[in-house]
């Protein structure tokens, strides 16, 4: 059930459903999430079992404020602080060493522990609201609304479709960012990026001083982290990353017997088979997150069995997409 988070009572309602310990669907900036009482590991069970996904991936836990960090991390370097006063709130997940008993069940197994604080307002709402319930509930697990490896949501509509009329569905709009939170790892003394998102490493570097290292970089004793599997964020579709002129070559070789295929890409394509499904990739990066799920979800709904997209630029800000349409691809 679709709940709009304008109406009266509304943000209340869905609180009190996460502390008797039920799954939730909740907006952020980034996408939406799967929501359940960071701290119930009952309740984080159903989402493990709901999305089919492996107990031991962890989940990142949304908090109202950085003060709230206390009851889950033992300790905040330097450098995390500064990125979290920087981009606190916003699309950064910071991962800290984690407090023995604190959010066992959300964290996958490992004495680390993911937190972020949304900007949604609606989720800052209901973050808020879950504070000041008789029985609090102080962090919200919550990874993408959606079954295990598939495309992200990014309206309370795709909830829906993806675990129907049973499960509450808080009502945020479209989401701004449209891709997850970048993930920066902060357990060993130096920024390391485990997941690229809106927030980049030129930002983090402004932020702290310290340029992030990939993780390739510094493989010792990496965390699990959501997002981060080589394949993931697939459509039903098959995705195929390619250069302009690779593309409108394929095109131009199929002919009229082009079929059951969707282009997603920068330049103009021109294809003689009115049944290839032709999008518009924005030229800006940010747009080009926006809408990125969403336009994967369109295509599988178009019936394709193909989707050939443009590469995205070698660029900074495109670093996001890059990711994502790889592992989409990589599926």
């Amino acid at each position: 059930m679709i709940l709009d988070a304008s109406q009266p009572g509304s943000v209340k309602t869905a609180a009190e459903a996460l502390a008797r310990g039920d799954l939730l669907g909740m907006p952020t900036e980034t996408v939406y999430g799967l929501a359940a009482d960071a701290d119930n590991d009952a309740a984080v069970a159903q989402i493990f079992a709901a999305k089919g996904r492996p107990t031991n991936h962890p989940l990142i836990v949304h908090v109202a404020d950085a003060d709230t960090i206390r009851r889950y991390a033992k300790e905040v370097p330097l450098f995390a602080q500064q990125l979290i006063d920087a981009f606190w709130p916003g699309p950064l997940t910071v991962i800290l060493p984690r407090l023995p008993d604190a959010a066992k069940a959300s964290t996958g197994g490992q004495d680390s522990v993911g937190l972020r604080c949304p900007s949604h307002p609606v989720a800052h709402a209901l973050l808020l609201a879950c504070q000041k319930l008789e029985s609090p509930v102080w962090g919200v697990a919550a990874p993408s609304a959606n079954k295990f490896g598939r495309v992200s949501p990014t309206t309370a509509q795709h909830v829906a479709s993806e675990f129907g009329d049973a499960l509450l569905v808080l009502d945020g709009g479209a989401c701004e960012v449209g891709i997850e939170s970048t993930i920066v790892d902060c357990t060993r003394g130096v920024p390391v990026l485990l997941r690229p998102g809106a927030i980049t490493r030129d930002d983090i570097e402004r932020a702290c001083g310290i340029r992030p290292l990939s993780k390739e970089e510094m493989p010792e004793h990496t965390p699990r982290a959501s997002g981060t599997l080589l394949a993931h964020y697939a459509p039903s579709a098959n995705v195929r990353l390619m250069n302009a002129k690779q593309i409108q070559t394929a095109l131009e070789i199929m002919g009229k017997d082009a079929a059951n295929i969707a282009i997603y890409s920068r330049a103009r394509m021109l294809t003689p088979a009115k049944s290839v499904v032709l999008r518009r990739m924005p030229d800006d990066a940010h747009e080009a997150s926006r809408e990125l799920f969403a336009a994967l979800r369109d295509f599988d709904a178009a019936k394709v069995k193909l989707i050939w997209v443009e590469s995205p630029p070698e660029s900074e800000d495109w670093e996001g997409v890059r990711d994502r349409l790889q592992r989409a691809a990589a599926a």
